[in-house]
């Protein structure tokens, strides 16, 4: 496990942190060179082409002993300023596959573009159509309930202290009227009189 972590930490700081430092500092120069443009870019692309390619050879070929280390040894071979492989690999595998293929894989994108475009402006559609229907319900529901509501602006007004007394009279009334049917319900009529 130990071994894992420190590798995908190597590989985080060996294959992506230090080439993208390197690739920005020829970005901001005020004339970038650009050989080395190009070569950060050829880079960038074949580490992006190994990123899609990284589950399938997980599952296939990831039980191999040194796998993962062997990862990590062609992302350093791919940028180490005495091999630069980038232009190797670049030249001699991806290049001709891509060049052979362009056709077939622009007219799948262009498919897969307005196959979600298209799906996209379904599921909005959808989305905003229930989120029309819902509104409506919510203010036909708010609106019964205030119509059907009566004022409540006596009911609701404090009651002043003159009228606060009798009521609480009255309350100590039903309280002791309870409590005598109480008493005469369990026999104890006698007591309550």
């Amino acid at each position: 496990m130990l071994g894992y972590m420190l590798n995908r930490l190597l590989i985080l700081l060996l294959a992506y942190a230090y080439p993208a430092y390197e690739c920005f500092k020829n970005v901001e120069k005020n004339k970038p060179d650009l050989e080395l443009l190009r070569f950060w870019c050829q880079y960038w692309i074949l580490i992006a082409a190994m990123t899609v390619w990284d589950p399938f050879g997980d599952s296939i070929i990831g039980w191999l002993p040194m796998y993962s280390e062997a990862k990590l040894v062609f992302c350093v071979y791919l940028w180490y300023p005495k091999t630069k492989g980038t232009k190797y690999v670049y030249d001699t595998f991806l290049k001709p596959y891509i060049t052979k293929h362009e056709a077939e894989i622009d007219r799948t994108l262009s498919e897969l573009k307005t196959r979600a475009g298209d799906s996209a402006s379904l599921y909005l559609s959808r989305v905003m159509s229930y989120a029309q229907t819902r509104a409506f319900d919510i203010l036909q529901i708010v609106m019964s309930q205030s119509i059907q509501r009566p004022p409540q602006a006596a009911a609701a007004a404090p009651a002043p202290a003159a009228q606060a007394a009798p009521a609480a009279a009255s309350a100590e009334s039903e309280d002791a009227g309870g409590a005598r049917n109480r008493l005469k319900k369990t026999g104890g009529a006698g007591a309550a009189r």
